[in-house]
């Protein structure tokens, strides 16, 4: 059981995490706010007890990937432009904004395993039991994502004239 000082610590530290996985997964700001809240809300009411600070990180990526399931079962589910989103967020140069909306505009299983693997430092075993995959499955995800990531910013390039990344 969390102290209101700890849960506030713990929310402070890992709610960008959570928001970002989630709307990784959503493509959705309102959908990505709405598990975040789910997601701190449940992790305040949780009774157990955390080994450490990994435990505790991979709990919450579990719950929320959940979360995001039990969303796209929802009726009232929105998507919003991506566009919209890269440009509200603050990037070093614009070959990081392409690259993010490269990966955002990827299908979810590949978007969701190519984030946590680059963006959060998960390994490939630790991605297979985030997301209930065998680690076979993760790693071809992986190699196929990166494959369409290289084909998209290959035509980006093309299409612009410009250097790739």
């Amino acid at each position: 059981m969390f102290t209101n000082e700890h849960f506030t610590d713990v929310a402070q530290t890992y709610m960008d995490t959570v928001f970002r996985v989630a709307f990784s997964y959503m493509k959705s700001r309102a959908d990505a706010d709405d598990i975040t809240q789910n997601v701190l809300l449940k992790l305040y009411r949780y009774e157990g007890d955390f080994q450490s600070e990994s435990h505790l990180r991979n709990w919450l990526i579990r719950v929320t990937v959940n979360e995001c399931k039990s969303a796209f079962r929802s009726p009232w589910r929105r998507t919003e432009d991506i566009e919209d989103y890269v440009n509200s967020l603050a990037m070093p140069s614009q070959d990081h904004s392409d690259l993010l909306e490269a990966v955002m505009a990827l299908p979810r299983k590949y978007r969701v395993v190519i984030y946590l693997f680059y963006y959060e430092g998960y390994s490939t075993r630790e991605l297979a039991q985030l997301l209930s995959l065998p680690e076979a499955t993760v790693r071809t995800h992986l190699a196929r994502g990166r494959e369409r990531l290289r084909k998209m910013l290959t035509e980006a390039e093309t299409y612009d004239g410009q250097t790739a990344f």
